[in-house]
């Protein structure tokens, strides 16, 4: 856990945190760049001394330097990082214990999905899904032991949105609020600023946005929080090693000019979906008829990069298009500079029962869009090719 400042809003702007926030010259040499400290063990001047560290698993340079990056970037004050999205979202769990209940948005990525009800279940920790797009609902599914609210927003893979501020206003005492914020990203959207405790992210995604690092962080400005996740990523040891926090470093650094690019590159893919007569739906909160436009417009700072369609044609003329651009990798993952495209029901959400994915609307026929950096012509040419190539029904 590194402290990344105080709990009041930096005069600095986004980009200059990025560049600067843990990201001090070498005392040492005067290295501009935070060096890569490549060890695993720190020599000691005296038994019982340090100089702040001793073993790369508890605390090491590189990585203190990125995590003080991270809680800037999101206005917190505390941020532990881990060695995968997944880690983090377990080191936001550790704060639960057996018997405690969980309120969950229920179209979440599906590793989520699969440790709330298959792994913290065995422990005797209870999930109940909501459409949290709605307040009222969210918290009716309260119990006396719900200790944990976790959101998506927007959701993976079906964009939908929650209200921040209405649900921290709601919610009932006792219970604690994360926002997973990896789709949005901190430059698109300030989940701590709205009323939550904890905001986790992928940082294999957007932060580090070149698809060549995997890391996962938790941020809070609480300390008593802090604390007990950075209790957690000691214990079981899940963290970055030095060269992994280096990449997400670099990556970090240019993470306003990439979302510039790929808000606005999605917001025309959305639009050319949208005017297709062989596309039945467009799910991207920049698009005037997502039913919460408004919302994303109020809470957002612009709409992502990440654009969901279904195409006439059914199934078959899904996984058809899937294979048929030439720009759009078929991959899982998203939030590099490339574009990529995927079908949730088989990739990202394949770990779901076909039942629990009927229940999510997570259809077979449903395309995700990590729409990248490159020129807008080509990824909209690319997707045009790909839907002429494969009739449907206009």
């Amino acid at each position: 856990m590194r402290n990344g400042g105080s709990n009041h809003p930096s005069p600095l702007g986004f980009s200059t945190r990025a560049v600067w926030s843990g990201q001090e010259a070498c005392p040492a040499t005067g290295a501009t760049i935070v060096p890569v400290y490549q060890t695993a063990t720190f020599t000691l001047p005296e038994i019982g001394v340090t100089k702040g560290f001793d073993y790369s698993r508890t605390v090491n340079p590189t990585r203190c330097a990125m995590e003080r990056q991270l809680a800037a970037l999101e206005g917190g004050t505390f941020a532990s990082a881990f060695a995968s999205g997944m880690a983090a979202v377990a080191g936001a769990t550790s704060l639960l214990s057996c018997g405690d209940h969980i309120i969950a948005t229920r179209d979440i990525y599906g590793g989520t999905h699969r440790l709330f009800t298959t792994v913290l279940s065995r422990y005797g920790i209870d999930v109940t899904f909501v459409d949290t797009s709605n307040a009222c609902e969210t918290w009716a599914a309260a119990r006396p032991n719900t200790r944990l609210l976790w959101l998506e927003t927007p959701s993976n893979p079906l964009l939908r949105l929650c209200d921040l501020e209405a649900l921290a206003r709601l919610r009932p005492a006792g219970t604690l609020i994360v926002a997973d914020n990896t789709f949005a990203s901190p430059f698109l959207q300030q989940p701590l600023a709205l009323g939550a405790d904890m905001v986790v992210h992928s940082t294999t995604k957007y932060i580090g946005g070149h698809s060549d690092v995997i890391g996962g962080a938790v941020i809070t400005n609480d300390r008593e929080i802090a604390e007990q996740v950075a209790y957690h990523q000691n214990c079981v040891g899940a963290v970055p090693g030095p060269w992994d926090a280096y990449l997400t470093m670099r990556g970090a650094k240019t993470l306003g000019l990439r979302m510039r690019a790929h808000s606005r590159n999605a917001q025309v893919i959305a639009e050319f979906l949208a005017g297709r007569g062989d596309v039945a739906e467009v799910h991207y909160p920049g698009l005037a008829a997502h039913p919460q436009h408004e919302l994303a417009k109020r809470q957002m700072s612009g709409f992502g990069g990440i654009v969901s369609f279904r195409p006439k044609g059914g199934p078959e003329r899904a996984r058809a298009i899937a294979t048929s651009t030439s720009i759009f990798a078929l991959a899982v993952s998203l939030g590099g500079v490339e574009s990529l495209i995927c079908s949730p029901a088989r990739m990202t959400h394949g770990s779901l029962t076909p039942q629990q994915r009927a229940q999510l609307d997570i259809t077979d026929d449903l395309l995700r869009l990590s729409v990248g950096i490159e020129e807008v012509e080509d990824l909209v040419a690319d997707l045009a090719s790909a839907l002429d190539s494969v009739p449907g029904h206009g």
